[in-house]
């Protein structure tokens, strides 16, 4: 799938975007061009229209660049950018409602649903093989609803569009984040039977069962429905589709990509066709933009950076020497491949850290740096984006069966994931607690920058009350500026606000 994205693009959906204005004889329609009434006719349009919704979550503000800064407003981020706004933004500092990180998501996952929609209320009336239709109504179900999840737990309350309008000044209703959590879990229930276990080669990044199944079990977890996730869980395990990769760092660089690890990740090959902000055509760039701005300083813009506590984390005091061996390992392997700092002794874009001459007090992201083959980053990364992985997998069943009481099941799945970067394991006895913060602690490890932090610290009711926003401000002194009921949910744009006057504000902005 990764070499065929370009033509994916096709159903932008500009192109789709009808009138009913009479143009005069200098503004005329091309009569040659697709619209949404005339394009979908067979297969190949229908398989068109599937990938221009996977298209849609490489937008500028989704997982190109806007998600990142998102979902590292948590304790395991700071920013010190020199762009104020920006670093306010990550500081729950945001006077400006339409500032570009947040507006400019709601613009694009928005178009992602668009395109979504035509493809499951359209699709079904084509005239082709049924299997294959059923698989691609699944894989547009499987998009809108990680489209949703997100909407749901960075907006909160958000109209809910499930087809497409046949009114330009048609509006949907606003509903509750609990309304859009339950059309997430309908669309995926939906989805999961009629999506494959796996892809060929030319394939791979679609949708699968395993993709469905696991953001379900992510919905469920957010709702800490245990045993419902750890039901998904179990069934992902049992399909034989995924294990842990022996090389941790094949999860954040462009070799190895949708590997046996990866149970869903965002495509991306680097090439850069337009550059611009909110682009959606067919020429749109198919690059990350992550690396640009979460590494160290002159390779990249350094906006974003890991707390201190991280990097100490991994040095704790479950490091140890690996079963057998006398030169593994003090010091958890996953620090240096997660951080740059200036105990790390590998070299960065070809100089080490002294050489670099960076501050020994500062540390920076290196996940999904292209450190290794490039000189300094710029705006055309081809590394995918890992949204789910089956080490998550295992910590969030560990996690659903603690909290089930069955710490004994939980134990060996921790120390599943720790026996990949050969570090001892847990031993002992646990309480329901204490194994809940041996978890806690494996998740901020192995998990660190890839932005599920956020989604952790929301689902531990951190945010929920002054008790866990003292704890947060023990390691993130951001969340200084947190407000109780206000800063979990982001501003929902004012250009919206004034289109629909029955779209309600977040409380506090």
């Amino acid at each position: 799938m990764k070499s065929n994205k370009i033509i994916t693009l096709l159903l932008a959906s500009g192109l789709f975007m009808t009138s009913g204005c009479e143009k005069d004889l200098l503004d005329q329609s091309n009569p040659n061009a697709p619209t949404k009434d005339n394009f979908w006719q067979n297969e190949s349009d229908a398989v068109k229209g599937v990938f221009a919704s996977y298209s849609g979550l490489q937008q500028f503000a989704c997982y190109y660049r806007s998600w990142h800064f998102m979902a590292h407003r948590s304790d395991e981020s700071f920013s010190a950018s020199p762009f104020v706004e920006l670093a306010n933004f990550t500081r729950f500092i945001q006077p400006d409602v339409d500032f570009f990180i947040s507006s400019f998501a709601w613009n694009d996952y928005y178009r992602t649903i668009y395109r979504t929609n035509q493809v499951i209320g359209r699709v079904p009336g084509i005239t082709m093989d049924e299997t294959l239709k059923k698989q691609l109504v699944a894989e547009a179900k499987f998009v809108r609803a990680l489209s949703y999840f997100d909407m749901a737990y960075f907006f909160g309350n958000v109209p809910l569009i499930l087809e497409e309008p046949n009114d330009v000044n048609a509006r949907a209703p606003q509903v509750s984040q609990a309304e859009v959590e339950a059309q997430i879990i309908t669309d995926l229930q939906s989805a999961i039977p009629d999506l494959p276990l796996s892809y060929g080669n030319n394939d791979k990044g679609r949708a699968t069962k395993g993709s469905a199944q696991a953001l379900l079990a992510k919905v469920y977890m957010q709702q800490r429905k245990w045993a419902e996730a750890s039901a998904l869980f179990t069934q992902l395990a049992a399909s034989g589709q995924y294990d842990l990769v022996p090389n941790y760092l094949d999860n954040f660089t462009d070799t190895n990509e949708n590997n046996r690890e990866s149970v869903f990740e965002v495509q991306f090959t680097g090439s850069v066709l337009e550059v611009g902000q909110g682009q959606d055509n067919g020429s749109a760039s198919e690059s990350h933009d992550r690396p640009n701005f979460f590494g160290p300083p002159g390779p990249t813009f350094a906006d974003v950076q890991p707390r201190r506590w991280l990097l100490n984390a991994y040095t704790d005091s479950t490091v140890g020497f690996a079963p057998g061996s006398t030169t593994k390992h003090m010091i958890d392997p996953r620090r240096d491949i997660s951080i740059v700092h200036s105990g790390n002794p590998d070299r960065f874009y070809g100089r080490t850290f002294q050489q670099w001459n960076w501050n020994p007090n500062q540390q920076y992201w290196r996940k999904y740096l292209n450190d290794r083959t490039r000189t300094d980053e710029n705006f055309s990364s081809g590394i995918n984006h890992r949204v789910i992985r089956y080490a998550d997998v295992l910590l969030m069943q560990a996690e659903a069966l603690t909290q089930l009481g069955q710490i004994s099941a939980a134990l060996p799945l921790v120390n599943r994931v720790r026996a990949r970067v050969d570090l001892r394991p847990l031993t002992g006895t646990f309480t329901q607690a204490s194994m809940l913060q041996a978890i806690y602690s494996e998740r901020a490890k192995e998990l660190a920058g890839e932005g599920t932090r956020w989604f952790d610290i929301l689902r531990w009711g951190l945010m929920d009350n002054q008790a866990g926003i003292n704890e947060l401000i023990t390691r993130d002194t951001d969340f200084t500026n947190f407000r109780l009921g206000t800063s979990k949910l982001l501003p929902i744009p004012r250009r919206d606000l004034g289109i629909d006057p029955n779209l309600k504000q977040n409380p506090g902005y």
